[in-house]
């Protein structure tokens, strides 16, 4: 019986794990097509920002929770440059306690720009606190607006009216699942971020930046 118990554990943990991988890898596709999308001519990201930026974060499908807490969530992934290449992607994942402006039920893919290497630690830590531990702004839309001192950059894009949200209070966070289930054991942000090989499925990502940063 015990045996049969375990065989059955074994099993289970096995197909979870496998399970995510495939929610990972997919996001990881996800991601890189959000990239292509938002760097296109007039769709929000210019040229000169993604040569400037030092990480870039790619969160697909970011959206709400109840109507009346206005609860917000996404996963996506990192990537800070290294020398005069791009990292390997670690996972993240935003949330948000309390919408400014309402998404309507509709999903928002979000390219988050940070432009300052002083503040890469902390963003890459276990928790990074957006317009506490550095300022910033959206960088489209119609709450964007022109903050010559903000660090960091929001673009977001819906499939209808753009709608943003209230950046103060929202956190960033490694998804610790996604990392294990993308590079096969439990590795910080900073480490996979310093020096970790680029997954295969993340290839198509990387080579995104580097091409549109011109590096």
């Amino acid at each position: 019986m015990l045996k049969t118990q375990q065989l059955l554990f074994l099993t289970l943990a096995t197909t979870l794990l496998a399970r995510a991988g495939d929610d990972t890898a997919a996001r990881v596709t996800k991601a890189a097509a959000v990239l292509d999308a938002m760097t296109q001519p007039g769709h929000g990201i210019q040229p000169g920002q993604l040569a400037s930026a030092d990480c870039i974060a790619v969160i697909p499908g970011f959206k709400k929770g109840a109507a009346v807490v206005g609860v917000g969530y996404g996963a996506g992934f990192v990537s800070c440059r290294n020398g005069s290449s791009w990292s390997a992607p670690a996972a993240v994942a935003l949330e948000t306690g309390s919408l400014g402006v309402q998404l309507g039920g509709e999903s928002i893919d979000i390219v988050v720009l940070s432009f300052d290497k002083g503040i890469r630690s902390k963003l890459l830590s276990d928790r990074f606190a957006i317009g506490s531990d550095a300022s910033a702004a959206w960088g489209n839309g119609k709450t964007a607006h022109d903050d010559p001192n903000a660090k960091i950059l929001f673009f977001g894009h819906t499939k209808g009216a753009f709608a943003g949200f209230g950046l103060d209070g929202a956190t960033l966070k490694p998804d610790e699942s996604a990392n294990k289930a993308l590079y096969g054991k439990a590795i910080s942000n900073s480490e996979i971020v310093e020096g970790a090989t680029t997954p295969s499925v993340a290839q198509t990502l990387v080579a995104k930046l580097a091409r549109d940063s011109g590096r």
